[in-house]
């Protein structure tokens, strides 16, 4: 299911190059501009504060956004770059890129792992490894998906999600193509033994006493 496209609310900046910029900042506002497609660059600010709560709440970078500025038509966007203070990290400036519906971008999308319970592996003790929180994938700008699912249900120990094991929706293709790389598996329990502690102790035996008998020695030649 395509996600809500979120607004992102944006006024003009009238003026451009580093002057203008920095007098945005002290104004408590971020600059960037926003390039792409057939109108020209636009120069605008975020109040820093709205951008701020936005890229702590995550995945702004694989967002597409609805942007309203004022005196301008509604494009929708996503941003390319956030610039960050190197000392500070806080955010400087940002660049978006405009898209229409049927341009084609590749975007990081969340994975939603479903059917746990249903799992035979995890009901075993076994451990979920997920070695790909996010996809990227090839996506129409009007219809970004919100998630991609991998269903866990009959899932034993050893098993492993590959992406071709995922149900993609249409128009949706993954952007690396030469493997077909894993997503997550379903991973034994890991039960230390008897024998391992007794191993484990010996090790530790016989490093006290190496220890014991380099102090002896050095004590000796004093």
């Amino acid at each position: 299911m395509a996600k809500k496209i979120p607004d992102l609310i944006a006024n003009e900046r009238t003026g451009t190059g580093k002057g203008a910029a920095r007098q945005a900042r002290r104004a408590g506002l971020v600059p960037g501009v926003v390039y792409g497609g057939s109108a020209d660059p636009l120069p605008i600010t975020i109040p820093y504060n709205r951008l701020f709560k936005m890229l702590k709440a995550g995945g702004f970078l694989s967002t597409l956004f609805n942007l309203k500025v004022e005196g301008h038509d509604d494009v929708r966007v996503v941003c390319r770059d956030v610039q960050r203070d190197v000392v500070k990290d806080l955010p400087t400036h940002l660049d978006l890129l405009r898209l229409h519906r049927d341009s084609r971008i590749d975007m990081a999308i969340h994975v939603e792992f479903i059917n746990e319970e249903e799992c035979v592996g995890l009901a075993k003790g076994g451990v979920l490894t997920i070695v790909r929180p996010e996809v990227e994938l090839n996506v129409l700008a009007g219809d970004i998906p919100d998630h991609i699912t991998v269903d866990l249900a009959g899932l034993d120990l050893g098993d492993t999600i590959t992406i071709s094991s995922i149900t993609l929706p249409e128009g949706v293709t993954p952007t690396i193509t030469d493997r077909d790389f894993v997503i997550a598996n379903v991973q034994a329990p890991t039960v230390a033994t008897a024998e391992d502690e007794d191993e484990d102790a010996e090790a530790a035996e016989g490093e006290v006493a190496e220890g014991e008998e380099a102090a002896s020695a050095d004590g000796g030649e004093e």
